[in-house]
Formats: structure tokens, C-alpha cells, sequence
């Protein structure tokens, strides 16, 4: 079983089977991007963590309410063969699916989940709309804007890195320099 969770092609069908939006679909590149940077970081299963990002919101568009999300997802990756540490990293990621960040893997999904968002949309914003003229500083000064990318929960940003022990500089840092090397997949 743990062959498809490794198996990048066939998480990427699943992906494009039940993800039609553009922004959903770059928004699942830019957190698998981070997450996969952390995997390697950590020394972890790079392939494993980075197919658990590229699917925690694979079910959203269809199902996007708290009653649906990410529980109908955790159900289709069940029939599909998907083990319980794969789902329930998902749902995890989830403050209200009631499933513990007990892994370094569910608290890493869940740390760069928002803020992979919204480095993406601080990008959109700059001159250039590139990644490569984000720095910490102006994803700081964006957060305290709560007009700005509203929908992002910037406590969940905060929480997220604290839960990694990681500095909220650090990780921002580390997560804008994962982007920059996937900017052209991830068409920033």
C-alpha cells in the first residue's frame, strides 16, 4: 500500500481528477514545494510528505465545507488504498477534524499550508509578481494587514510554526527560498 503514497503520478491524477481551479491546484504545488523542502531538511521520505501536501486539499473544491473537508477526502483516499497515517495526516491539518498534530510530517502540512498560501499572494502584489521579490520583512508587514489575503489565518501561520519550533523568520524564510526553487512550476 505504501507504493501509492509514494507514487507522485498517480497522486497528481487524484489531484486533477477532483481539482479543476487553477489556484487550488498551484496553491497544493506551492505547499507540497515546502513541505518537500522540510522532508529533505529533516531527512524524511521526500516522496511520502510531499504526496500527503500535494493531497490535504484534493477534495476542497468539491467539498468545501468544515462538515465535508478534509473528511469526504480522507474517505476517497481510504477506497483508494491510501494507509491511516497518510489520511489522518490530512485531516489533521484540520483544526476542527479533532485529529492530532502527533507527527513532525502533520505538523510540518500544517505549518506551511497557510503560509505557502500566502507567500503566493504576497507574490501577486509585488512589481514583478515574482517570488524572488518576497522577502520576510514584506510577508511580515502583509500579515498585519488584515485586509490582505483575509481568508489566510494568520493565527494558524503562527501556531503552525511554533508548533515546528521553528522561528516564524525562519520558517517564513525557509519557505519563500523552497518557492524560489520551484517558481516556474509553481508560476511565480
Amino acid at each position: 500500500m505504501e507504493d501509492i503514497a509514494r507514487d507522485r503520478n498517480y497522486c497528481l491524477s487524484i489531484l486533477n481528477e477532483y481539482t479543476k481551479s487553477d489556484s487550488l491546484l498551484k496553491h497544493a504545488f506551492a505547499v507540497e514545494t515546502c513541505v518537500k523542502a522540510y522532508a529533505k531538511k529533516f531527512g524524511e521520505d521526500e516522496l511520502y510528505w510531499g504526496n500527503v501536501a500535494l493531497l490535504h486539499d484534493f477534495d476542497y473544491e468539491k467539498f468545501p465545507t468544515a462538515e465535508e473537508h478534509p473528511f469526504k477526502g480522507s474517505e476517497i483516499l481510504k477506497e483508494k488504498g491510501f494507509d491511516e497515517q497518510f489520511r489522518n495526516t490530512i485531516l489533521s491539518h484540520a483544526e476542527y477534524s479533532g485529529v492530532p498534530r502527533d507527527t513532525l510530517l502533520a505538523k510540518t502540512l500544517f505549518a506551511c499550508d497557510e503560509l505557502a498560501g500566502f507567500i503566493t499572494a504576497v507574490t501577486y502584489v509585488r512589481p514583478n509578481k515574482t517570488v524572488d521579490e518576497v522577502e520576510v520583512k514584506s510577508v511580515k508587514k502583509k500579515m498585519k494587514d488584515k485586509a490582505f489575503a483575509r481568508s489566510v489565518s494568520r493565527e494558524d501561520i503562527i501556531k503552525g510554526a511554533e508548533e515546528l519550533g521553528i522561528g516564524l523568520d525562519e520558517h517564513i524564510e525557509f519557505c519563500i527560498n523552497a518557492m524560489r526553487g520551484n517558481k516556474t512550476e509553481l508560476g511565480l
